[in-house]
């Protein structure tokens, strides 16, 4: 009964978190709820401006509350940089940076190579005490696991602490800020048993977060015959 008791708290609180950043990020929607989200590659029409639309519909946040306690045990948000996101922020970071055509061309095609190779995300949490926040030690409080609902679960293939945000990590993921670590978490697109990590079958995905104090999730629900939010 605990357990779906803080669930259901920790579903309210993240709804308020996802009311708050979307303030932050200064959108004005008729519902804050990112909508379905596309995996599909091709060229995309956007510019600069499209950015924070773009981060809006491919970051998801979570809290999850101990009841035994009432406090929060760990507030995550994270953001899937995906074939689409990669475009977004690519064409962003060379209009904020007056990247030329060709060192924009090549920031592009570089990060969109990353992404046939990886799932990547940047993700920023708060834990209880601090040093439940550290997710590559040994024994972390926390473990991570990129899912799918067709059961798939991988293992991460690296897990990067950005020990200083800087200017970069807090303008183009405002979620960003002291209270909270910031890391980059990657899995490989393909496992070693020659499956792929994300099924094409799978109609959400997401990241599991999992430990002594309860678990939650950040799930995308991808989207089927273009109803996604982005290029298709």
């Amino acid at each position: 009964m605990a357990n779906v008791i803080y669930r259901v708290w920790g579903r309210m609180l993240a709804s308020n978190l996802s009311a708050v950043i979307c303030g932050s990020l200064g959108l004005v929607f008729a519902a804050c709820t990112p909508p379905p989200v596309s995996l599909s590659e091709g060229p995309r029409e956007y510019v600069a401006q499209d950015y924070l639309r773009v981060l809006h519909n491919w970051t998801r946040s979570t809290q999850l509350l101990s009841v035994e306690q009432f406090d929060n045990v760990l507030t995550v948000t994270g953001t899937y940089e995906s074939w689409d996101f990669r475009w977004a922020y690519a064409i962003r970071y060379a209009d904020d940076y007056r990247l030329t055509v060709d060192q924009r061309r090549a920031l592009l095609e570089r990060s969109l190579a990353d992404s046939r190779l990886e799932h990547q995300f940047y993700i920023a949490l708060a834990a209880q005490k601090h040093k439940w926040g550290a997710l590559d030690t040994a024994s972390p409080a926390w473990v991570i696991r990129l899912i799918d609902d067709t059961g798939g679960e991988t293992v991460p293939k690296e897990i990067t602490e950005i020990k200083r945000p800087g200017p970069i990590e807090q303008t183009y993921f405002p979620y960003t800020n002291p209270w909270r670590r910031a890391y980059r978490i990657s899995f490989p697109s393909i496992r070693a048993d020659g499956t792929p990590s994300v099924s094409p079958k799978a109609t959400r995905m997401g990241l599991r977060f999992a430990g002594a104090q309860g678990n939650d999730e950040l799930l995308w629900e991808i989207a089927r015959d273009g109803r996604a939010a982005g290029g298709s």
